[in-house]
């Protein structure tokens, strides 16, 4: 009911948006087409960790200029529950890396917050527009969770918890006929107002330094100086610091602007807006780009068959054929980069070598390591393009070899950007690109190692810079030359998550990625953490509540064996193993024994726990044995069956409880109408036995379903374990007065053995 109420109202606020929409927002000289997008209403989670996240993948088509995001947050049907803050999170290139509970990240990890938005949520349904002009095209993620989970165990069946259903829809304007700005060539272009900007778009080309636009011969209608009111804005949109550069224009004749190290091979949005209002203005607007520095050219070939020929039995591993024609271009090239030609940037190859779903390592050519100088930067290129390297975090690890510094006082700077890349690094230059900033490591002697993690990396072209620079700039520096070895890859998650975390690979739709999920009291993007973890001697504690509160299943099933119930004694031997090293193996911490599969245990322990209950009320109800055995037999398949579709379920436990339950009332209501008196007929029955084993079996499905938590479920779990055990000794019926113990006669006649009873005599020879 609740998809089909968000498709209608969606339905009807789009129709309500979209006359808006077309009309309201640009002019009338380009064309521009509406799309819309939406995504299948989801639950959301409490937070605990990344995986309580709904995640949603949206994809903005080129030449988009306008983004209106619809977000819809509706409150399940028949939920009682107070006013909640649902937080989203939105972001371009990459998943948003979000810290709601304010957890420390590990050391050398780097990233940068995204957009969020709060909504308040009181009844019914809270719908929020969410605008975004120029975006950037590519791919974009929305991310929405609730407030921090409380800890609570919450049973399947049990609890009523709120529920609260997220949908976003996306609406786009995109122009299908945008200008293209050519180098060196002028377009005459006019603009009437703030809301009918003129848009263009330029390509900048690999190893482009930076690019000029140039706006002049300003004239508009009514005015008569020449000064141009326009404001000019280079780049797209991401919800980032510095994503676009604004440029006041007003009170000038002409209007330029430069920005060095614009983004490579993309195209890049030139926005011209007049302040005036339904004033027509004319201008001209022109661009260029400079290409500062290009790495020395190798040929059409060059030395790449020869790398990859002599690191075909090592670091690339595998057997690689060299095509025959043209042998000899190939020569006896050297496989490291040539320091002493006048090359301005010395170009490394990188190969991508994809280990795994999100895991990818990147080898340079000729080794790992990498020779850098201070006459010009080595540039590594990383590709991580597609956005399925998104998804995990990128690493990076670089270690000077001072036996190979040839200036003692020289440092190596490192610099990783997006895009593009920083071409020339000094002692006061920041790594920063027109559009964005990047991350900066140094090395030197004293600190020869540097580390840094991303999460979550911006699905891009990756370039790191390796220079060298010497303080004062010292003669001896000139020539100076260190060699790096660089290790860059792509895992799942930051050092498999530690020791106290498990990473986990999740899926919303078809997009994969990871996260860390923490154990024993450990929190963190990678569990590291440790203000609320848990001690050693905590963990060994709870193991050893958890596991030796079973062995109070020891006197049910002597109870059970002394009288003859010997298929529910072992009924309550299988329980009590498999849930003693269910829970040795379900430990959060280090203190963990497993004896086989998790999964099986688990599945064992259930499946003995509801046994136990079941055999344990038909037990009491005193029904003929082969009819009782029959009822075992078919009972327990049904539960296994059960257990198997739906292990954690509530009738899984709750339909075998009624079952046998029912079946002991009928038995107990024929017994005293055949004879006409109470079953069971003696009051000592009831006030010793079964009143005490009711309650205890009350309180100890009381505090199992109604009182853990993540917290106290190492003492409540076993007091559970307690109750259950010391219930089954007061339930089980007493033995047959005409039965002796063990089921088994003492009276021996030569080589038979007899079995008188009062009813039925069994002579077995």
């Amino acid at each position: 009911m609740i998809n089909v109420q968000n498709k209608m109202d969606g339905q009807a606020i789009l129709y309500l948006l979209l006359p808006m929409f077309i009309n309201n927002c640009f002019g009338d000289d380009l064309t521009y087409i509406s799309g819309y997008f939406s995504k299948t209403p989801q639950k959301l989670s409490k937070y605990s960790w990344y995986g309580n996240v709904r995640l949603y993948h949206f994809r903005v088509p080129e030449d988009t200029v306008l983004v209106r995001w619809l977000l819809t947050v509706t409150k399940g049907s028949g939920s009682n529950c107070g006013t909640h803050n649902i937080t989203i999170h939105i972001r371009s290139g990459a998943p948003p890396v979000i810290n709601p509970i304010e957890t420390e990240f590990a050391n050398n990890t780097a990233f940068l917050p995204a957009q969020n938005l709060s909504l308040l949520i009181n009844s019914g349904q809270n719908i929020t527009l969410f605008n975004v002009s120029n975006p950037a095209p590519g791919d974009w993620f929305v991310a929405a969770h609730l407030p921090k989970n409380d800890g609570r165990i919450e049973h399947k069946g049990f609890s009523s918890s709120c529920s609260y259903f997220f949908q976003p829809q996306m609406f786009v304007r995109r122009v299908v006929d945008m200008p293209i700005l050519e180098s060196e060539s002028q377009l005459h272009q006019m603009v009437s107002s703030p809301d009918n900007p003129a848009v263009f778009k330029l390509f900048v080309p690999e190893y482009t330094s930076d690019f000029t636009v140039h706006v002049s011969g300003c004239v508009t209608e009514g005015v008569s100086n020449m000064e141009c009111p326009l404001m000019l804005t280079l780049g797209s949109a991401t919800l980032r610091h510095s994503s676009v550069r604004t440029i006041n224009c007003t009170g000038k004749a002409s209007c330029t602007t430069t920005l060095r190290i614009p983004p490579w091979d993309t195209w890049v949005r030139v926005t011209v807006e007049s302040i005036y209002v339904n004033l027509t203005t004319t201008f001209t607007i022109s661009a260029n780009h400079t290409v500062g520095c290009k790495p020395k050219s190798v040929g059409l070939t060059g030395d790449f068959f020869t790398r990859v020929s002599a690191n075909s039995s090592g670091e690339l591993g595998g057997n690689i054929s060299v095509p025959v024609e043209n042998t000899n271009t190939l020569g006896n090239s050297s496989l490291s980069p040539d320091f002493l030609d006048n090359a301005c940037l010395h170009n490394q190859p990188v190969f991508k070598e994809e280990l795994d779903v999100v895991s990818v390592r990147f080898a340079v050519i000729n080794g790992p390591n990498v020779t850098v100088s201070s006459l010009a930067p080595t540039l590594l290129l990383l590709n991580l393009n597609s956005f399925t390297d998104s998804g995990g975090t990128l690493n990076l690890d670089l270690k000077l070899n001072q036996t190979n510094v040839t200036y003692g006082n020289a440092s190596v700077f490192a610099c990783l950007t997006a895009r593009s890349p920083v071409l020339a690094l000094n002692w006061t230059q920041t790594c920063t690109t027109a559009f964005s900033q990047g991350y900066d490591l140094r090395l030197n002697v004293t600190f020869p190692q540097a580390t840094l993690r991303i999460p979550f990396p911006e699905a891009a072209m990756w370039y790191l810079t390796l220079q060298m620079e010497c303080p004062g700039n010292g003669s001896d520096c000139v020539n100076a030359s260190a060699t790096v070895t660089a290790s860059t890859y792509l895992s799942a998650c930051i050092d498999d998550c530690g020791t106290y975390g498990e990473c986990r690979l999740l899926r919303s739709y078809s997009y994969l990625y990871a996260a860390c999920v923490c154990k024993a009291g450990w929190r963190g993007w990678s569990c590291t953490d440790s203000k609320t973890a848990q001690t050693y001697g905590r963990q060994m504690m709870a193991a050893l509540l958890l596991t030796l509160s079973n062995l109070l299943f020891i006197p049910p099933i002597v109870v059970a064996v002394y009288r003859c119930y010997i298929v529910e004694a072992s009924v309550y031997l299988f329980t009590m193993f498999f849930s003693t090293f269910y829970h040795a193996c379900d430990q959060p911490g280090i203190t963990v024994m497993c004896i086989m599969d998790y999964d099986t245990l688990q599945y064992c322990d259930f499946l003995g726990s509801v046994s136990s209950i079941w055999v344990t009320i038909l037990c009491m109800s005193r029904v003929k044995e082969t009819f009782k055995y029959m009822l075992f037999m078919l009972g327990t398949l049904i539960i296994a069956m059960s257990m198997q579709l739906d292990r954690r379920g509530l009738w899984n436990m709750l339909g075998p409880i009624l079952c046998a339950v029912l079946a002991m009332v009928a038995a107990w209501v024929y017994r005293g109408v055949k004879r006409r008196q109470c079953y069971p007929t003696t009051w000592k029955r009831w006030v010793f036995y079964l009143i005490p084993g009711l309650a205890t079996a009350i309180i100890g499905l009381s505090v199992y379903v109604f009182t853990e938590t993540d917290d106290n479920y190492y003492y409540t779990h076993s007091i559970w374990h307690v109750m259950v055990a010391s219930s089954v000794v007061f339930l089980l019926p007493p033995r047959d007065r005409h039965q002796e113990p063990w089921g088994w006669s003492p009276k021996l006649c030569g080589y038979q053995i007899c079995k008188n009873e009062k009813e039925e005599l069994y002579t077995v020879t």
